[in-house]
């Protein structure tokens, strides 16, 4: 009789974390076009998360609406800042739901949980049944960021992260890395390796808003910052590689 091994749990223990926060950029999801969802880009964010659930990852997800509507440009263009940051909301909701859908066309399950009643857009949001989503094999889709006006995803991304009680934050942007200066501005700006919240909040770099980077210091949940973009590195992150920049309390 042939005896198999247990591939699963042989790949699973590559893995660097074991429970994990994505934070994804909306913007990002428009890839070349401009606005809204880009279908290349989609599927292969899709590709990339069922990659490293395949290692024995749980995986949370929250995703920025950037690509669609920004609340805080809304308001600087006339709207309430109430109502421009609930549209905000709504259109992490559209963002989440075409990556469970792109999900679920490569066989992998997710639900879309909202901050906000949607019934049956997405069940509603607990603690609870994230973690259980995530147990069960599931990706949880955390949408609708915190479900209250003047918090950015960023925001919503670490209060998801400490909750659900994962062991990193990965904040997948469209840059490489921490810089001491906008790289796309600057071309002498430097990259860190890693970086401290202190550090951070002192130099007064863009990483994340105050709010996010202070409650992510205060309970101590370390982020790893990385190119989203480039089609292998969320799986180069969860192997160990070194790329991106590792924020630590």
């Amino acid at each position: 009789m042939l005896i198999f091994a247990d591939k699963s749990k042989k790949i699973g223990e590559m893995a660097r974390f074991k429970r994990i926060l994505l934070k994804l950029s909306g913007e990002s999801l428009q890839g070349s076009k401009g606005y809204g969802i880009d279908e290349t880009r989609l599927a292969e964010y899709a590709q990339q998360i069922k990659e490293i659930k395949e290692m024995g990852v749980e995986i949370g997800i929250v995703i920025g609406g950037g690509n669609i509507f920004r609340g805080l440009s809304g308001a600087k263009a006339g709207f309430d800042r109430v109502k421009g940051d609930q549209m905000g909301m709504l259109a992490t909701v559209i963002n989440g739901m075409a990556l469970s859908s792109a999900l679920a066309s490569i066989g992998q399950p997710a639900k879309v949980l909202t901050a906000i009643r949607m019934e049956p857009i997405g069940e509603f949001y607990t603690r609870d049944k994230a973690v259980e989503t995530m147990q069960s094999g599931a990706i949880a889709i955390m949408t609708a960021g915190t479900g209250c006006p003047f918090f950015t995803t960023d925001t919503g991304s670490a209060l998801r992260a400490i909750e659900i009680g994962a062991d990193v934050m990965l904040k997948g942007t469209r840059v490489d890395g921490i810089y001491t200066a906008d790289p796309e501005k600057d071309p002498t700006a430097t990259k860190f390796d890693e970086i401290s919240y202190d550090e951070i909040l002192n130099r007064g770099l863009k990483v994340m808003d105050v709010t996010a980077t202070a409650l992510a210091k205060d309970n101590k949940m370390p982020i790893m910052v990385f190119n989203m973009d480039v089609v292998g590195n969320l799986k180069k992150v969860m192997s160990g590689d070194n790329i991106g920049t590792f924020v630590h309390p």
